[in-house]
């Protein structure tokens, strides 16, 4: 008798397997443990998971959106709108994307900002988006959009790209007024960093906005089907639409790897934000995080 194989129960024990046995190797290794992090569910060096996860972006960026529309049936656009529905930016906003390089946050800041220009068509505040990203491919691809769509500085918005790690912003401190990174932090070798960043480069009562896939909570029925779907679609997926199996095989891990929301709530507590909040968006697939520097 052949039984079907779970893939989701099958990844879960590797990551199991895994996880003890880089636990032993901590313990008898103490001081060797910060020096490793994780790559999906491979350990890894801290100093290679930068260079793995460019070159998975490096990769897949020319069909980055055509994978986001795929795997999310097309819902990954309204978790997006939600947020700017949230951020509710005004003009004068000075807005920081982070891993934000196909431009999707950005131009939908720039669209709002000019629906709140022509309705304020006497208003001297001038906004700006700085759209920074680690990979010069995916900046490349944004600015490719951006050029076609019409999306370029004008009186009343300014529009920069900026190839840079969110761990070591090359910003000066205290001179925006917004931080988004959508779908992008779970990527970061070192998430405190990235958050101490965020804060510092925010001006005093700065907000940061965190879209991120996330956990399910309380609903096995619900996890069940989210975990085959994960690792026997999209993985597939990756391969007939991208030519990329591993880029997708990682994406879906490394949500797995990532902290669930009242824990990475409280790094963003810890990295100085005040007021932080979580809202769930389809029953926790993804969440919007929230905090203010006061």
């Amino acid at each position: 008798m052949i039984r079907k194989l779970n893939l989701s129960n099958f990844y879960r024990a590797i990551s199991q397997r895994q996880l003890q046995t880089t636990s032993r190797f901590f313990a008898s290794n103490p001081e060797e443990s910060k020096d490793f992090t994780h790559f999906g569910y491979e350990t890894v060096r801290t100093d290679e998971k930068t260079e793995k996860v460019h070159k998975v972006f490096e990769n897949v960026a020319e069909k980055y959106d055509l994978m986001n529309d795929a795997m999310s049936m097309g819902v990954h656009r309204l978790w997006k709108d939600i947020l700017l529905e949230r951020f509710y930016p005004t003009l004068g906003t000075k807005l920081l994307d982070v891993a934000g390089g196909t431009g999707d946050i950005a131009f939908r800041y720039i669209n709002y900002i000019n629906k709140l220009n022509k309705a304020h068509p006497d208003s001297q505040k001038k906004s700006s988006v700085t759209i920074l990203d680690i990979n010069q491919n995916m900046l490349d691809v944004g600015m490719a959009r951006a050029e076609r769509l019409g999306y370029k500085t004008t009186e009343e918005i300014d529009i920069n790209w900026v190839c840079g790690n969110a761990e070591e912003l090359p910003l000066e401190s205290n001179q925006f007024t917004a931080y988004t990174i959508a779908f992008g932090i779970r990527n970061v070798t070192h998430v405190d960093k990235a958050l101490r960043e965020a804060y510092r480069i925010l001006k005093p009562g700065g907000r940061f906005m965190c879209l991120e896939f996330s956990h399910i909570e309380n609903n096995e029925t619900l996890q069940w089907i989210y975990d085959q779907y994960s690792f026997q679609i999209i993985p597939p997926m990756g391969q007939i639409l991208a030519s990329q199996w591993q880029p997708y095989q990682y994406l879906v891990e490394s949500i797995r790897k990532f902290p669930k929301q009242p824990d990475f709530k409280e790094m963003i507590q810890e990295a100085g934000f005040k007021h932080v909040t979580y809202e769930n968006l389809t029953f926790g697939v993804c969440a919007i995080h929230s905090g203010f520097k006061l």
